[in-house]
């Protein structure tokens, strides 16, 4: 995945929310999309545009000390932070290097290729998803793992730190992420890469009350697209008043009792011909 204009950047702020995306939102997702789509001890993973490592490290968990794991992404940041975080795993660590998937080359095919949420940054998702598929074995898994950005975020009832947040959101991804569709279009996307109409499932982050995880996500989220809102004069740093905004959400949904909703998550996978 290449890192240019890529809208949330790589600050060390970035980095952490990334971690916090991974081990308190989405892990349990895509432990479901690599047990669905056969992933096993011993297999061979390579995880693109891997982040701070949260995918290459439940895959190593997966495929136990018999198996391996690569991770690449363009961030030298993000790499440096996947390596840091693996320090602190008991299971085999994963390889991770600086690359892009057109760039990267192995001593061998992989038995499963994932990214998530890499898709919605791609000019051509099927172009990418076609890079991806030459890293794998013949019957190999090519996977993804994105989000809904179409369907959007909903409270009910709704209150206006929610509003803003879901304003922010819609209108810094609009701009910032050139296929903001795809996790509505991977039958389409997978076909035109020349392989066949995956297998899908799609689960929906909901929560409500003071302690939800979902405010900290969120906000920190729009933290990290506000140099792009402000660049568009979409809104401004007193309107959004950032620093605050989490708070703002967690209290407006105690008070109005409201049940918070994110994007769906959709999973797609695909096994290539033998």
């Amino acid at each position: 995945m290449s890192t240019k204009g890529y809208v949330l950047g790589s600050s060390p702020r970035e980095l952490q929310r990334l971690i916090l995306q991974d081990r308190m939102i989405l892990r349990p997702i895509t432990e479901r999309l690599l047990r669905q789509a056969g992933l096993k001890e011993g297999m061979r993973v390579l995880d693109l545009g891997c982040g701070t490592g949260g995918v290459s490290l439940l895959a190593a968990e997966l495929v136990g000390p018999s198996g391996s794991v690569v991770g690449i992404d363009q961030s030298a940041d993000a790499i440096a932070m996947a390596k840091e975080c693996a320090c602190e795993t008991r299971f085999r660590k994963p390889a991770f290097c600086v690359s892009s998937v057109e760039a990267f080359s192995s001593a061998g095919p992989f038995d499963l290729v994932i990214g998530r949420y890499v898709l919605m940054y791609q000019p051509s998702p099927a172009a990418f998803i076609r890079a991806a598929s030459r890293h794998v074995r013949p019957g190999g898994v090519v996977a993804f793992h994105e989000i809904s950005l179409h369907r959007g975020y909903h409270s009910l009832p709704s209150y206006p730190a929610w509003e803003l947040m879901a304003k922010c959101l819609n209108l810094g991804f609009s701009v910032g992420a050139p296929s903001w569709d795809a996790a509505g279009r991977l039958v389409e996307h997978f076909q035109n890469a020349g392989l066949a109409c995956p297998d899908l499932f799609a689960e929906m982050p909901v929560g409500g009350g003071e302690d939800a995880q979902l405010y900290g996500w969120l906000a920190g989220t729009v933290r990290s697209l506000m140099p792009k809102l402000l660049e568009q004069g979409s809104v401004t740093e007193d309107e959004v008043s950032i620093d605050t905004l989490e708070e703002r959400m967690r209290s407006g949904a105690v008070e109005v009792q409201a049940q918070v909703d994110v994007a769906p998550q959709v999973c797609a996978w695909v096994r290539t011909l033998p």
